[in-house]
């Protein structure tokens, strides 16, 4: 199974990419992880369409046909890390690969949000980019710690 995590906006902090690069290469070989970051369109005076619009078309290029299409938002369904592992175990039980998407400064178009197969949330909170890649990827990596029996997790 692949895990593609596509993230609007190309430029990240060093401690961001650092923490990301540790947690990827903790993944088992049957469980492979992908970042895939598109670019951010320049806002300038650009409608608010027209930029969903160009960002959308990034996010739909990097994903391959036939992936699990689970979006981030601020309004998706909140998870506990168990419910977050149950649901890995169910994409790799169906055998999917799944795309997790982060929006761009704007978020992301409704209507991709609204034709994803699932709307999840990291927190109730704002968190800036770079922390909802690094929050993210350790969620999976424990969501998949989880489910192994690895002792990461703990409760």
């Amino acid at each position: 199974m692949k895990l593609l995590v596509v993230a609007v906006g190309q430029r990240m902090p060093d401690w961001a990419q650092t923490a990301w690069d540790d947690y990827a290469k903790r993944f088992p070989p049957e469980l492979k992880l992908e970042l895939r970051a598109v670019k951010t369109e320049p806002r300038g005076s650009k409608s608010l369409e027209t930029l969903y619009a160009a960002e959308r078309e990034r996010i739909e290029g990097a994903i391959a046909k036939g992936m699990r299409i689970v979006v981030l938002d601020e309004r998706g369904t909140a998870l506990t890390t168990k419910a977050l592992a149950a649901r890995l175990q169910a994409w790799q039980g169906e055998g999917d690969d799944v795309a997790l998407v982060i929006g761009g400064p704007d978020g992301l178009d409704p209507a991709f949000k609204a034709a994803a197969h699932e709307r999840i949330r990291l927190s109730d909170l704002t968190l800036p980019h770079a922390m909802a890649r690094v929050l993210l990827v350790e969620q999976l990596y424990r969501a998949w710690s989880v489910n192994a029996g690895h002792p990461y997790h703990r409760e």
